[in-house]
């Protein structure tokens, strides 16, 4: 049986990361994936190009990750962006910067840091396998004391670092193996569900697929509460489908559907569209009255065409209750008044998000009340640690989840690796 002093269980990008951090401590670090190929969800991240990081400050970067981003800023002031930027231009990695921090690959390829994470991790030592499926954690009076694969050969080393990711984007291996290893040490798993994901409607212009397909660019996309009150909201681009809302600004949304319905129950939650979210409603009003003054005897259809989403605009006119084919010179007062209301506040009834397999994103995870934020070490089981998305901290899409799993764990495996060479001596 060998003896290591670090194992890591997942080979994604916190447990890459991880590998490297125990063994920049001087550590012996075996990884274990379940898979034949390491980093296959960082492989298809970015849309393939791999969003490595976002260049915001800490205390911005946590504004972006609202499933406790707090808990993350011990990590973030020790391995944040910056450091994470500078880690991968030491390995010879060029980084150009792209909308809203948005940190790339100058080849714009995720192979390329895929490779260069793994070639770091060989270079100092970390023994790779794939192929090599954990069955479960072996542990005894002291704490941790290795793992058991599924052929019953088994492996020990005083820390265990578990970075097998979420439930999201299950076919990169992110099926959740690691819940049922925390939960046998004794750890809560907090309730999961997919975030960073479309949204559902049966709306009928969803339903009859009128508004499939259409592209919303730099719209602000609102969840409200069962009062009207504005939960969240969004600017930026939205795109509809024949199962309801998708793009950035819907995913970002996604998370705050659950957080309604779960506190005012409610089978159904009202999202609304500001099509104009620089204008106020009397600008709009303005505008719109002078291009139909302009021309009178033609029908508010073709007058707006162009400045309103031309698809969109049956709809709208119907939630207004204006006849499309009215004039200026015929225009109803309140079907008016309710049609510019629909241009800042379209309504639209959901009920709820895609599965986990359409999901970026798993919310939910070990209980972070069970996890001391400076170290990742188990508060429950001494020589375990976590990092990575199987932790109960979410963020948006755009960097900040890779960062979040690139500093959690470099954090885990440098303490892990510390710790277990001083018990070593």
């Amino acid at each position: 049986m060998k003896k290591y002093d670090v194992i890591v269980a997942g080979g994604g990008p916190s447990g890459l990361m991880s590998a490297i951090g125990a063994a920049l401590q001087g550590a012996s670090v075996v990884l274990l994936d379940k898979g034949n190929k390491l980093g296959r969800k960082l492989a298809i991240s970015g849309g393939g190009r791999c969003n490595v990081t976002n260049s915001k400050e800490t205390d911005e970067l946590i504004r972006y990750i609202p499933g406790n981003g707090r808990f993350l800023y011990s990590s973030l002031n020790r391995f944040g962006s910056k450091e994470i930027i500078d880690f991968f231009q030491s390995l010879g990695i060029a980084l150009k910067e792209e909308d809203n921090g948005r940190m790339f690959p100058v080849s714009d390829k995720a192979k390329t840091v895929v490779d260069a994470l793994v070639g770091r991790a060989v270079k100092l030592g970390v023994e790779l396998r794939v192929n090599s499926p954990v069955k479960g954690l072996r542990s005894g009076p002291g704490g941790i004391e290795g793992v058991e694969l599924e052929d019953g050969s088994r492996i020990e080393a005083p820390a265990v670092i578990i970075a097998t990711g979420g439930r999201s984007v299950p076919h990169t291996g992110s099926t959740g193996d690691g819940y049922p290893w925390a939960k046998a040490c004794g750890h809560t798993i907090t309730e999961l569900y997919p975030t960073e994901v479309p949204i559902t409607s049966k709306e009928p212009f969803i339903t009859s697929r009128e508004l499939q397909g259409l592209s919303l660019r730099d719209v602000e996309l609102a969840v409200l509460n069962p009062k009207g009150k504005q939960v969240i909201a969004h600017r930026g681009d939205m795109i509809f489908t024949h199962f309801g809302l998708s793009g950035p600004i819907a995913l970002r949304c996604s998370q705050f559907i659950r957080q309604v319905r779960k506190k005012h129950g409610g089978s159904e939650v009202t999202m609304a569209i500001d099509l104009f979210p620089d204008r106020s409603r009397d600008e709009v009003e303005v505008l719109l009255r002078r291009m139909a003054q302009n021309e009178p005897k033609k029908a508010l259809k073709n007058v707006f065409k162009g400045t309103l989403p031309e698809r969109m605009l049956p709809v709208l006119f119907k939630q207004a209750g204006l006849p499309a084919d009215t004039t200026y010179e015929h225009l109803p007062k309140e079907p008016w008044l309710s049609f510019l209301a629909a241009l800042k506040s379209f309504r639209i009834q959901v009920n709820g998000t895609r599965p986990f397999e359409e999901a970026f994103v798993t919310g939910g995870g070990v209980n972070l009340k069970e996890i001391a934020p400076g170290t990742m070490q188990s508060k429950l089981m001494p020589g375990l640690y976590f990092c990575g998305e199987i932790l109960d901290v979410h963020g948006y899409t755009g960097g900040y989840n890779i960062t979040a799993a690139f500093s959690t764990g470099f954090s885990a495996g440098s303490h892990a690796g510390q710790a277990a060479r001083h018990s070593a001596r």
